[in-house]
């Protein structure tokens, strides 16, 4: 009976995420099959292997093996990796869990904890001025002033910190990661981010 119980909150946990949390902000459906499927499929096999004296040690192996695979096959947001692992978690909770007398209550916390530090922290409301953008700017910039400016001004947003990725000065472009946030910019006060990156370097073709 308590397996079956921390099955059935598996169950319900994963559909919360999923069906309550996931595709409602994100709405890519092939994901929802994705983390439904490995969800069920390590609880399957979690649930299967709890009796067994190598379960937990086999249970963890089964979570390394599948996080290569899938993590290899294509590439994710790194969201989509934290819901995937959350659906994996919470398989390995529900079919590990009933182990020892009593821990019900603990796993089915465990797993309602998961549900809700996935739903805050991917919260629109949560830090949603900040921004991470790749940006190719149509100028060759070997002076960091010079860029940042730039940058502040063609995303009316203060930029936090700047990585520049190439200098191209045959083509005349910049490639850079910019960490900014939007309507904060102030100009009366010089900003100052932390610049990391070759700051000089031509393709010459």
């Amino acid at each position: 009976m308590p397996q079956l119980v921390l099955i059935a909150a598996d169950l319900v946990a994963i559909g919360v995420l999923v069906l309550g949390v996931y595709f409602p902000r994100h709405r890519r459906r092939d994901l929802v099959a994705a983390y439904l499927g490995v969800n069920v499929g390590v609880l399957a096999v979690a649930t299967a292997l709890s009796s067994s004296a190598v379960g937990v040690g086999l249970g963890l192996g089964l979570f390394g093996v599948l996080s290569i695979i899938r993590l290899r096959s294509t590439e994710l947001a790194q969201t989509e990796v934290a819901f995937y692992f959350a659906a994996l978690a919470l398989g390995l909770l529900g079919g590990l869990g009933a182990g020892s007398t009593g821990a019900e209550l603990l796993v089915a916390g465990l797993m309602a904890l998961v549900v809700a530090v996935m739903w805050a922290g991917g919260h629109p409301r949560l830090m949603r001025r900040y921004r991470q953008q790749q940006v190719i700017v149509d100028r060759a910039f070997t002076d960091e002033a010079a860029l940042i400016a730039h940058l502040e001004g063609l995303f009316d947003a203060r930029v936090h910190q700047v990585t520049v990725q190439q200098v191209d000065l045959v083509d005349d472009t910049t490639t850079v990661d910019v960490r900014l946030e939007l309507g904060a910019r102030s100009p009366a006060v010089p900003v100052e981010p932390r610049m990391t990156g070759p700051l000089h370097r031509a393709d010459v073709r």
